[in-house]
């Protein structure tokens, strides 16, 4: 008897609650990055790593860590691709430069601690991987590998820069 009463009460909560719907349910406003955009940055990016004559992989994200452009410059490593798509990643999933999870993890050791620098396969944490901002909201990230990690970040600033 005390069970059945029990499931009345929980089963007149859930009536009342549904019925009494969300409270101020809003629809969010969300910013995204068009193709044409991502390619302005990239070619941005890449304007930089020719100025200086550097070999390099750019990689831009959208704010689900999602690729939506890679360029890789002949004679590149082929691992820059995987590395600039996960220091891309780690800006946007930790929602900062790839630079502040190299500088924690190291604690200021150089040179860097490999063995401790990704998270998973998808996350590189080293400096060269940049948020893109648009109105106050992250609406991707872009990644650059090849270079060093401090060139990777100044050609990734250089990406950034062209979303302003």
């Amino acid at each position: 008897m005390l069970i059945r009463f029990a499931g009345l009460v929980a089963a007149a909560g859930l009536a009342l609650t549904m019925l009494a719907g969300p409270a101020e349910a809003q629809m969010l406003d969300k910013k995204a990055l068009s193709i044409a955009e991502v390619k302005k940055i990239a070619a941005a990016a890449m304007e930089e790593a020719n100025k200086n004559n550097w070999n390099v992989v750019v990689s831009v994200i959208d704010d689900g860590g999602n690729l939506m452009y890679l360029e890789r410059k002949d004679g590149t490593q082929l691992a820059s691709s995987d590395i600039a798509v996960g220091k891309a990643r780690a800006a946007l999933y930790f929602k900062r430069p790839s630079k502040a999870l190299e500088d924690t993890i190291n604690g200021g050791s150089n040179p860097p601690r490999i063995s401790v620098m990704t998270l998973n396969q998808n996350v590189v944490m080293v400096d060269g991987g940049l948020l893109l901002m648009y109105q106050g909201q992250i609406v991707g990230a872009i990644g650059v590998s090849g270079v060093t990690s401090a060139q990777d970040a100044q050609i990734a600033k250089a990406g950034v820069d062209a979303l302003k």
